[in-house]
């Protein structure tokens, strides 16, 4: 019993002696070219809408799409009732043919009208009334020219095609439905006098639009002179990558209110990922720190005045070295005052003074001791508890 007990106060004492070294992680100071990534909340927002209106009055005939469907430009949208201006087109062409016959008469009498004057048979004024006679039905001729072309274009309104390519929105008409330009559509929830038949949100490609802090307007710029930006979005969903676009606008004035600048980027949107009106993570790298010396975010120190690492010297001496923070950002922060390969203490340092005496502990020496420490207090344990029993 005696021995037992003379080496479990030798222990002890061992541990009394240990304290005096703190334990700490530590890590070395590296160099990299870090890209500066600068992050905001975005809102998708379609390239372009197209609200799509009658130019006539007449009965709906054919609703050739369905709401929610994804149209081409060309697309055949909506037929109206062209009777009515089938009709007028063909008085309108009828008349240009009556006014046709009209004037190939008029010409051939006022030839013949100059041949007699020149041979002395009718006076001057026979000559000019049949001059007049030419000049008013040429004007009248042309009349019924853009007369016809006018029903062909009325004609032209029953067929509605799509204006641009994209994804429709709900329609308010069916068949046998009235429309009218400027009158608004019963159960249609635009605003009144609207008459919109149906309204196409282009999809693909697709808009972002989101703000940044006016300080970093000059980035960009620079940035741009060099070529485009690469923007990266993020949506909320575990697993969906990035979705990479590129940067397209940036707004001619400052919000005074906010202090920030609003910007757009375009994004290809064959899948559809994107949709109008979703909010989204947008991300960009418009500049890169050269040679950036880095460590871990959690080395920092705050003192009374200034940051600061604590460096490992001789001895494992844990001495303070005042630094710069220039930028933190994902876990990493880039310094200023240190030099590449100095080992710095990432874990442990509030327990630290100048000239404290530390204990690596990543070190493959002190892993080996610990592991050696934890089998003894494991086996002084059970023995403890043997000799107890």
């Amino acid at each position: 019993m005696t021995y037992i007990w003379y080496s479990q106060k030798n222990d002890v004492a061992k541990k009394t002696v240990g304290q005096k070294e703190i334990q700490i992680v530590s890590a070395i100071v590296k160099k990299y070219d870090v890209p500066i990534k600068l992050t905001a909340n975005g809102t998708v927002i379609s390239k372009q809408t197209v609200e799509v209106r009658p130019q006539i009055s007449a009965i709906v005939k054919t609703v050739h799409i369905k709401e929610g469907q994804f149209v081409h430009k060309g697309d055949k949208l909506f037929t109206l009732d062209a009777r009515t201006e089938s009709a007028n087109l063909n008085k309108a062409e009828a008349q240009l043919a009556r006014s046709n016959a009209d004037f190939a008469n008029a010409l051939r009498n006022l030839k013949r009208q100059k041949k007699l004057f020149e041979q002395k048979f009718i006076s001057q004024a026979a000559l000019d009334t049949a001059q007049k006679d030419f000049d008013s039905l040429k004007g009248k001729l042309e009349f019924d020219k853009a007369f016809v072309q006018e029903n062909h274009v009325a004609h032209g309104f029953t067929t509605i095609t799509a204006p641009i390519s994209g994804r429709t929105g709900s329609i308010p008409v069916h068949p046998g439905s009235l429309v009218q330009p400027n009158i608004a559509i019963p159960g249609s929830v635009t605003q009144p006098r609207s008459a919109v038949l149906v309204s196409i949100t282009q999809i693909n490609p697709i808009n972002i639009k989101f703000t940044l802090p006016e300080h970093k307007l000059l980035i960009i710029q620079n940035k741009l002179t060099q070529g485009d930006i690469v923007v990266n979005a993020k949506l909320d969903v575990p697993g969906v990558p990035l979705i990479k676009g590129k940067l397209i606008f940036i707004d001619n004035a400052v919000d005074t209110k906010s202090g920030s600048i609003l910007l757009k980027a375009e994004f290809p949107n064959q899948d559809k990922k994107l949709w109008p009106g979703m909010f989204v993570t947008v991300m960009l790298t418009p500049e890169i720190y050269i040679d950036a010396l880095t460590v871990p975010v959690q080395a920092i120190q705050t003192g009374p005045e200034n940051k600061f690492l604590y460096v490992i010297g001789e001895n494992n001496k844990a001495e303070p070295k005042i630094i710069t923070v220039r930028l933190v950002q994902d876990g990493v922060a880039i310094v200023e005052g240190i030099s590449e390969g100095t080992k710095v203490v990432v874990e442990g340092g509030q327990n630290l003074k100048p000239g404290s005496t530390i204990i690596d502990t990543q070190s493959p020496k002190y892993k080996d001791k610990s592991t050696n420490n934890a089998i003894n207090s494991y086996t002084d344990t059970h023995t403890s508890n043997w000799l107890l029993g």
